[in-house]
């Protein structure tokens, strides 16, 4: 029989443990039928509720259920990272546990893996229950995406994958510090299926995903799989040198025949405050890149475990 291993980073989901164990386990008798044996995996991301207390109740319930801890709150990359070091599985798939990624689709899922697909993922056809600026962003971040980066980023796409041991190795083959998942699913390639579904609203709870973190999460994808940033600072630096030498021409032209060269003081504040700005904007982009290359080369681990089973 071969091993699924189900991956399910947590972060303050007392509420959801229970249900999500037990909706994922109507499947139950699909996957004896097919000659699958399931572990559980657990990643507590240093919630500070009771969701280890209600995973451990599982644990001693169903032999399994594992678990991995974190000494602190580390972010779900870090999570579905641990997840895939620890799991053992032939096929590994990674779910919320706030049932937004609906056990059901799993048998159909594996349907595509006997069709000979490596990885078969989800992805949302609609936003229902989004707040319409967050879903605006979010079409807008994966279009952009699309532009800028060779690694295949689909709008609406969730972590929410099916993909057999030879793709989690090529994803643990790439141990970088400033993770993106979906950028880094993209760029290994590999054949893959996209199952589309309506959107599930989170059965109970909050989403730990604010608009300002999606921002930051955001920017991280664009850093981490494009260089098109750092081109356009390139761009707009050339693009105002251009336009200095044509103004130099003007002024000096000026100057001769009308003899005027002190009026028009205010254009000039303006002009030197928006150069001024484009400077540090593109200092900026220079910094997030350089700040990203120093968290590389300290090499801290991912994340720290507090408590294993």
């Amino acid at each position: 029989m071969k091993l699924l291993s189900i991956i399910i980073p947590c972060y303050n989901e007392e509420e959801n443990i229970a249900d999500f164990y037990s909706e994922f386990m109507k499947n139950a008798s699909y996957f004896s039928n097919h000659g699958l044996n399931i572990e559980m995996c657990f990643i507590d991301d240093g919630s500070t509720d009771g969701t280890m207390a209600a995973i451990k109740e599982l644990q001693q319930k169903d032999e399994r259920v594992r678990f991995i801890s974190f000494s602190r709150n580390f972010g779900k990359e870090a999570a579905i990272f641990a997840g895939l070091k620890k799991a053992q599985g032939d096929y590994l798939v990674f779910m919320d546990a706030d049932l937004q990624d609906p056990p059901s689709l799993l048998p159909e899922m594996f349907g595509y893996l006997d069709k000979g697909y490596d990885s078969v993922a989800t992805r949302r056809v609609n936003r229902k229950g989004e707040p319409m600026i967050r879903s605006f962003f979010a079409r807008r971040f994966y279009k952009l995406m699309k532009k800028i980066s060779k690694a295949e980023i689909v709008d609406g796409a969730r972590d929410y994958r099916l993909i057999t041991r030879q793709v989690a190795d090529a994803i643990l083959s790439m141990p970088e510090y400033n993770r993106f998942t979906k950028g880094i699913f993209g760029w290994i390639g590999y054949k893959t299926k996209w199952l589309e579904y309506e959107n599930v609203e989170r059965r109970k709870g909050e989403t730990k995903w604010s608009f300002w973190r999606l921002f930051m999460y955001s920017l991280e994808g664009i850093t981490a799989f494009s260089t098109v940033p750092l081109m356009m600072a390139s761009i707009i630096g050339l693009f105002f040198c251009i336009i200095a030498f044509v103004f130099i021409v003007i002024i000096i032209i000026r100057a001769a025949v009308f003899g005027d060269p002190t009026s028009g003081w205010p254009s000039l504040v303006c002009i030197i405050l928006l150069v001024s700005g484009v400077q540090l904007f593109c200092i900026g982009i220079i910094g997030e890149y350089l700040a990203k290359t120093y968290m590389e080369v300290k090499k801290r681990p991912l994340y720290l475990v507090k408590e294993e089973v």
